[in-house]
């Protein structure tokens, strides 16, 4: 029996054409919806939407003043290049809460499937702030190997020490749902980057408070830059093929395919489409060629299999009677 939120709708008087070919032997089609699926993991509902933005951001917002007042007071440009970094972070944290805001508003007449994509741009802008952070810093480091310049070492490792301790405890609060949401992996990411510059400022503060090079300095800004841009790929190319419509990350396509042409009585799938509606939420549409008689519970079966199997509740699916003589994407 097909769940609550499983509809079966007639389209026969909406004459689809798919890919060139034109189907009327149309028996009826099944919309469901159900609740977060995410791209084939097994997990929970991701609450996308709570406080963790906001300590995070006025936490850090605050950070970002004092570390760049002690740069200028210092004299050190680690510490204002640290800040700048960290604001861009603070950025990101800011897009991505007001992202989760926004994906939790209401479906209109217009906006048919709400403001869930909000949570990949977002995604997506927090993966290009990194590496536009990462390109500042790189641009500063060389400046410095070119110029080395006294600073005050103490401060640094007292405030990037500090700095430590806050972008890592909130990289902590992100870090239980960073694999459930690609939003909230982006302010996982964000985060715990700035703590690795942070702890790489300390390490070079004490590098040159006990030899005095101070190229030690630019030299782990550049190592700090490498690790962040290998973090970084991965959520550029999640975030991208999502706002390119691509299947999420952990969905295989062809296994859904082949899951569904084993259903009883199918002999065909065509215009199968998988997409994410945002970080979290994942849609199905195809359409099932059959001979069976009982449509309504093959399309229960074929819905309760996407969602069980695949974890996708957001599916539409058209039943069709008979062979497609000429079916390319079957």
């Amino acid at each position: 029996m097909a769940s609550p939120h499983d509809h079966a709708h007639d389209h026969d008087d909406h004459g689809h054409d798919h890919g060139g070919h034109s189907h009327a032997g149309h028996s009826h089609g099944g919309h469901s919806h159900g609740g977060h699926s995410h791209a084939g993991h097994n997990h929970g509902p991701v609450n996308t939407g709570d406080w963790r933005y906001g300590v995070g951001l006025v936490v850090n917002l605050a950070f970002v003043g004092i570390e760049f007042g002690a740069g200028i007071l210092s004299g050190s440009t680690a510490l204002m290049a640290d800040a700048g970094h960290n604001l861009s972070d603070v950025l990101g944290l800011a897009m991505a809460g007001g992202a989760a805001w926004l994906a939790r508003r209401a479906a209109g007449a217009a906006k048919t499937y709400g403001y869930g994509k909000a949570t990949v741009l977002a995604a997506l802008f927090n993966a290009l702030l990194l590496i536009f952070a990462c390109g500042a810093i790189a641009f500063e480091a060389v400046r410095r190997l070119n110029e080395p310049a006294h600073v005050g070492s103490v401060t640094i490792m007292i405030v990037a020490g500090i700095g430590f301790v806050i972008n890592l405890g909130t990289a902590l609060m992100f870090m239980k749902d960073q694999h459930k949401d690609l939003n909230v992996r982006g302010a996982y990411l964000h985060m715990m980057a700035d703590a690795g510059v942070s702890l790489g400022v300390v390490i070079a503060g004490a590098a040159i408070l006990f030899t005095g090079w101070t190229l030690i300095d630019p030299l782990v800004s550049l190592l700090i830059v490498v690790a962040i841009l290998l973090s970084t790929w991965g959520l550029l190319k999640d975030s991208v093929n999502l706002a390119l419509d691509a299947a999420p990350r952990g969905v295989d396509v062809a296994q859904i395919r082949t899951a569904l042409l084993a259903l009883p009585g199918v002999s065909a799938v065509h215009d199968l489409h998988v997409w994410g509606l945002s970080t979290t939420d994942t849609a199905l549409t195809a359409h099932l060629v059959h001979d069976r008689t009982d449509g309504d519970a093959l399309l229960a079966e074929a819905q309760g299999l996407v969602r069980t199997r695949f974890e996708i509740s957001h599916t539409t699916l058209q039943l069709e009677s008979g062979v497609l003589p000429d079916c390319p994407d079957c």
